[in-house]
């Protein structure tokens, strides 16, 4: 009998491990210390390392890459091992309850693939967007305070299939610099308005991108977001009200997907950075950009 967690033990597993050792061996880590964390043998992260492992279908590698980058990202940047196995463990559930899976696993498993969404009663997403935030702000707020702005910053990720403002994670008071230290409370849905707004009228253009933050503007920084290759939009925002600014920061990914878009500000409105993800370690990684180009 072939259960879910013996799919992904078998079938993805071998390629998640492979790749997350490419990715932060790419990084510099060692092959020792890889292997320590993906609990392997040298020996095999030498064999992932020189192209030695199965694959799954191409769809499925598809949606796995985004999340072996993330979490093998997180690690390389000093993220604890536990907390690595609780992202990935995430994201597979997602997965899983998107039904990405469901098709592989119902070949793997010999049953029909409707029978899968039966199977898989998983908790709901809401404490996980909770984790998540949490991981990604404990991971960012060491170096973050140079480029917090006058009107703090906030760091916003939503459910997927948000509606409103309650299924928008974020921080509460923002997160405050105070003599070069940056200070932030945990996470709670519905802490932010703006944020929240500017996110759920992006994923109506691009459901995806579900995570944003807020950074200052400044020559500086627009020299980072040219170094750091970003596709950046720029809007400008100044004498508008706060749901016409809403609209106006998420009006490019009409068009397109963007890292970042820059509001050049205006009357009353201070020249901002929004910087854009699909979860909110992919938006640190584009923040740590920014800081590793800035010096």
């Amino acid at each position: 009998m072939r259960i879910p967690c013996l799919y992904i033990a078998e079938e993805l597993m071998p390629f998640i491990r492979a790749k997350m050792a490419e990715r932060m061996y790419s990084m510099g880590m060692k092959q020792g210390d890889i292997a320590r964390y993906l609990g392997t043998t040298q020996t095999m992260v030498s064999k992932y390392l020189a192209g030695n492992y199965r694959s799954p279908p191409p769809e499925v590698r598809e949606e796995l890459t985004p999340i072996i980058e993330e979490v093998a990202s997180f690690l390389a940047l000093g993220g604890r091992k536990e907390d690595g196995i609780a992202m990935l463990s995430q994201r597979l559930m997602e997965l899983f309850r998107r039904g990405v899976l469901c098709g592989d696993y119902s070949r793997y498993a010999g049953i029909p693939e409707e029978a899968c969404s039966r199977i898989m009663k998983f908790e709901e997403e809401r404490p996980n967007v909770l984790h998540s935030l949490q991981l990604a702000l404990d991971s960012v707020v060491d170096v973050i305070a140079p480029l917090i702005p006058e009107v703090r910053s906030n760091f916003v990720y939503a459910v997927g299939g948000a509606e409103d403002t309650s299924d928008v994670a974020a921080i509460p008071g923002r997160i405050t610099a105070v003599k070069g230290r940056a200070f932030a409370l945990p996470p709670e849905f519905g802490a932010s308005r703006f944020m929240a707004g500017i996110v759920l009228e992006v994923m109506k253009f691009r459901p995806e991108i579900r995570s944003v933050i807020n950074l200052r503007h400044g020559e500086d920084v627009e020299n980072a977001l040219k170094l750091a290759g970003f596709r950046v939009a720029r809007v400008r925002t100044g004498g508008l009200n706060e749901g016409d600014a809403i609209a106006e920061i998420a009006r490019p990914f009409r068009e397109a997907q963007y890292d970042a878009v820059v509001d050049e500000g205006g009357r009353g409105v201070e020249p901002l950075v929004y910087v854009f993800g699909r979860n909110p370690m992919e938006v640190v990684d584009k923040v740590r950009k920014l800081l590793e180009v800035m010096g």
